[in-house]
């Protein structure tokens, strides 16, 4: 199952941990045939994978580059590559990354590493905090705090495929205080002040109340903690608010897409200070596209063949914002 001990152990906070420690006891209940369709054959795929490589202290591993990576090609017998790729493939779509694993390269459908080179230069240093990592996916970014000296990493993702991906990594550094829940960031006690850092990326649009889930973050952050807040914005004068009228570049769960002022502005009314604007980004069709891991639509589909500065719908096309802020 998960390695809660040493995350535990480094958390350093009894209030967190006495929470966790109910959490625990669903367990069972997240990982079974009930929680999903297909989870008795990604249990299946990640057995087989710890077999063909067991782990062993013996393996390097090393998630501080761009590509986080477990092994190396020699450290399974050439004849077993195959098999491997083809037991990796079964945990498809693999959407965060890149990783390498054993030599084989997965190439995922967004380059996470491009997200990661931006936001660094503009965070606190991690060394040493414990860290929330809220819409974690399979963990990709959680595992690059962890390699940046945070003490420990809370991930918290909904979504059971993602977890098992992180499970698959997380069986090769046992020792790693990272921990990745398969539950929604509103499963948790929002109104205790336990994080240094929280991660909300990719999150922010897809919520009915943004005010609601920054005000829930607020409560969770200690005072003067760090919120890393990336999400979709719209150009448009301070207060401008876009609310699509449907499907948004094929998404139907967007609700709101404000301008960097509105959203300034929200950041400031739920408590927030500091707050600074890191980088606006248009995401580019290199940095989030079909791959054969990935071999659903992506990005180019979702814009318009003869306008790509429109998506499908007519609406413009996506835009990113990366704002820092500490509770007040």
């Amino acid at each position: 199952m998960l390695n809660w001990d040493d995350f535990l152990r480094a958390t350093e906070s009894a209030a967190l941990n006495d929470q966790l420690a109910r959490l625990r006891e669903k367990e069972g209940d997240w990982f079974s045939g009930r929680s999903h369709g297909d989870y008795e054959k990604w249990q299946r795929a990640l057995s087989d994978i710890l077999q063909l490589a067991p782990p062993s202290t013996a393996i390097d591993s090393d998630f501080s580059t761009d590509a986080p990576r477990v092994g190396r090609a020699a450290d399974i017998p050439e004849e077993s590559s195959g098999r491997l790729r083809s037991l990796l493939m079964q945990f498809h779509p693999w959407r965060k990354g890149p990783f390498e694993f054993f030599g084989i390269p997965i190439d995922t459908e967004w380059r996470s590493d491009w997200k990661w080179k931006r936001l660094l230069p503009h965070i606190s240093p991690l060394k040493d905090r414990l860290v929330l990592d809220i819409g974690s996916g399979n963990g990709y970014f959680s595992w690059r705090m962890w390699a940046a000296g945070a003490r420990a990493v809370l991930a918290v993702d909904p979504m059971l495929l993602y977890t098992m991906q992180f499970r698959l990594l997380a069986s090769y550094v046992p020792q790693a205080p990272v921990v990745q829940l398969p539950i929604p960031f509103e499963a948790l006690e929002r109104h205790r002040p336990l994080f240094d850092t929280v991660f909300s990326l990719g999150v922010l649009y897809h919520r009915r109340s943004p005010m609601d889930h920054l005000l829930d973050i607020r409560n969770i952050l200690r005072p003067g903690g760090e919120l890393v807040l990336e999400t979709l914005v719209t150009e448009g004068p301070r207060g401008h608010v876009f609310v699509p009228p449907g499907r948004y570049a094929r998404m139907r769960n967007v609700w709101f897409i404000p301008s960097t002022g509105a959203l300034e502005d929200w950041l400031a009314r739920c408590g927030f200070e500091r707050i600074r604007l890191a980088d606006v980004n248009v995401t580019s069709r290199s940095e989030q596209r079909s791959t054969a891991w990935m071999h659903y639509e992506s990005l180019a589909d979702f814009l318009d063949k003869d306008d790509p500065s429109k998506t499908v719908e007519g609406h413009p096309r996506p835009r990113r914002a990366l704002f820092i802020a500490n509770r007040a």
